[in-house]
């Protein structure tokens, strides 16, 4: 199975155990048995108190880099985890105390948070190499905020995109948001180890600012009556086109990063790919001047798959 796929837990009382299975299986593969033992004890905290206290459905997969992995569940809930607070004079005998499993989590890792999704939750944790003093590992918060207005002008021009297919687009969507989500990431708990995540963070809110509300007013709308495909007209200004270019190259370095696991998260499929440089090619043709032209599916076998934004 590849690193990046992902294991759905029946909500039976099973599912910590294929939990811990899964994780050590995934850790072994990448060459860090040092972390099998941290990586089981959280991950069978995190399973537990999804089971308690949050809804189906439940995950379990693991993201970030080979060099630190970070386990992931998922739940249905959301409820944000609300972070232990250990006294003093705790005992840390946590694994006898009923409500503890976040403490454990602590101790287990070398770093530990979540991430509020529009329909639940990922709470997370890096392993470490052995267990520490309770809350040793920093709580980190993890949240996507839209901070800055989109660009307007008066030279803006309405670019339209033809036939845009609604399943591919959510597909494409959901790919984009986890690479975004893995540079926040990167740049909040390894800055140090990864300087250019910060960069690339800002990068990406600055390509997502130069579409207007009304592109995602229209494309959610159409989400919502169920249409296969719809025609989206929205403004857009001229100084976008060389950042439409620089963005398609960038989406397929990150491609390659996760093909090679340096980033242990899904590559865009081919028609994915496709599909994405049609819709980025559009609107920097449509920005310098060209007619638009439909979306008209997968390209034929023998084309090139190393086509560029031109």
């Amino acid at each position: 199975m590849p690193l990046s796929s992902e294991l759905t837990l029946a909500s039976s009382p099973r599912a910590a155990a294929d939990a811990r299975r899964w994780v050590s299986t995934i850790c072994e593969r990448l060459e860090r048995t040092d972390l099998v033992e941290c990586a089981e004890l959280g991950v069978s905290e995190l399973v537990a108190n999804a089971l308690l206290h949050a809804s189906a459905p439940y995950k379990v997969r693991v993201r970030g880099t080979a060099t630190h992995p970070r386990i992931e569940v998922v739940d249905g809930s959301t409820r944000p985890p609300v972070p232990p607070v250990v006294a003093e004079d705790d005992d840390f005998d946590l694994l006898l105390t009923f409500g503890r499993g976040l403490s454990m989590v602590a101790q287990c890792a070398t770093a530990w948070g979540a991430t509020i999704e529009g329909d639940g939750k990922i709470v997370w944790f890096e392993p470490a190499p052995e267990m520490t003093d309770a809350g040793a590992a920093e709580w980190v918060i993890d949240h996507h905020d839209r901070s800055h207005p989109e660009p307007t002008s008066e030279e803006a021009v309405d670019v339209s995109l033809i036939g845009l297919d609604i399943p591919l687009y959510a597909s494409l969507r959901r790919q984009y948001h986890e690479l975004r989500r893995e540079l926040r990431l990167l740049s909040l708990s390894h800055q140090s180890d990864y300087p250019l995540a910060g960069d690339l963070t800002s990068m990406f809110a600055n390509f997502e600012r130069q579409f207007p509300d009304s592109f995602g007013e229209q494309v959610r709308d159409a989400e919502a009556r169920g249409l296969p495909r719809v025609d989206v007209t929205f403004p857009m200004v001229r100084e976008a086109g060389p950042i439409f270019v620089t963005m398609t190259e960038m989406f397929d370095v990150a491609d390659a990063f996760c093909r090679a696991e340096r980033l242990l998260s899904m590559a865009r499929t081919p028609l994915e790919r496709a599909f994405h440089n049609w819709l980025l090619s559009e609107l920097v043709h449509q920005l310098d001047g060209a007619a638009a032209q439909p979306w008209r599916g997968s390209p034929p076998p023998d084309a090139r798959s190393a086509s560029r934004v031109g």
